[in-house]
């Protein structure tokens, strides 16, 4: 069996265990919001909020350098610290904090896999909703590494140049128009359809029943022979919002290890209110 690319970027949920507490490793649960961590979380971990600590409220952006190491600095993360990321819905929003952790530098950063679910699911692990004592740090983070990152003059040029692998990671019925959000979720973006050219590889086919991320063999199979994803062009991923597609380029970037992944952050919520923007159904 053929091992990933980068393996140590993930953890399982008994190196957590046997880890918890240990100097120099942080834990953060990042979820949609703090609901789930505040009813019951691993202990020791700090609770991130994707929608209101991880994005620029005003801007729909990632949040800013020095907000990043503001709140860096409050969860008492170092920059020399080992963080264990998890989260809810299949580590969505924990990948798509891996991915700003990338983008602002920080060295040591993995993923817990599977997940909350997985860790909820085994029955020597235990939550608390103790809350966790936090001793402050001064963190300073790196400028961003927009090498990781695509925005849409970008995205705009590439689709007509058809050089770059778009991956679209939504459910077929977001990639065929059929509906804009997924079911209970806000629909945020004008048309159906997607990007010219992009390869329809939902995020969940990566994912094994129990949240956690398929072998390197299977991974390959699915993206490299089945849907033809070309290891020798560039990649750009893209969701609805950005974190289904964080989710595909921690797979594309770091387990099977194509050489430049990317994602489109601002994804179909952007790109599909763009007036004159093509779009295929």
């Amino acid at each position: 069996m053929t091992e990933y690319a980068h393996p140590e970027v993930l953890v399982d949920t008994d190196w957590v265990k046997q880890n918890l507490g240990k100097p120099g490793i942080k834990l953060v649960e990042v979820d949609v919001d703090t609901k789930a961590y505040d009813a019951g979380h691993i202990a020791g971990s700090v609770g991130f909020n994707w929608q209101s600590q991880l994005q620029d409220q005003v801007r729909r952006d990632i949040i800013s350098k020095q907000e990043f190491e503001k709140l860096l600095s409050a969860a008492g993360v170092s920059p020399s610290d080992t963080v264990i990321l998890y989260g809810d819905n299949n580590n969505w929003f924990a990948s798509y904090a891996f991915w700003l952790f990338k983008m602002y530098g920080h060295q040591d950063v993995r993923l817990m896999n599977g997940g909350r679910v997985k860790w909820l699911n085994e029955s020597d692990k235990e939550l608390t909703a103790e809350p966790t004592k936090i001793t402050p740090t001064q963190y300073r983070a790196s400028e961003p590494d927009l090498s990781l990152r695509t925005l849409l003059p970008e995205v705009l040029k590439v689709q007509t140049e058809k050089r770059h692998n778009l991956v679209d990671v939504r459910s077929p019925d977001e990639f065929t128009g059929k509906v804009i959000a997924p079911p209970g979720m806000t629909e945020t973006a004008q048309r159906g359809g997607h990007i010219p050219g992009a390869k329809s590889i939902p995020w969940s086919t990566a994912a094994n029943p129990d949240g956690t991320f398929k072998s390197a063999d299977e991974l390959r199979k699915i993206y490299l022979e089945e849907k033809g994803v070309d290891p020798q062009k560039d990649t750009i991923a893209y969701c609805r919002i950005g974190e289904r597609s964080s989710h595909t380029w921690v797979v594309l970037k770091y387990l099977l290890g194509l050489p430049n992944v990317k994602n489109y952050d601002g994804s179909w919520t952007e790109y599909g209110s763009i007036v004159g923007a093509p779009i295929e159904k």
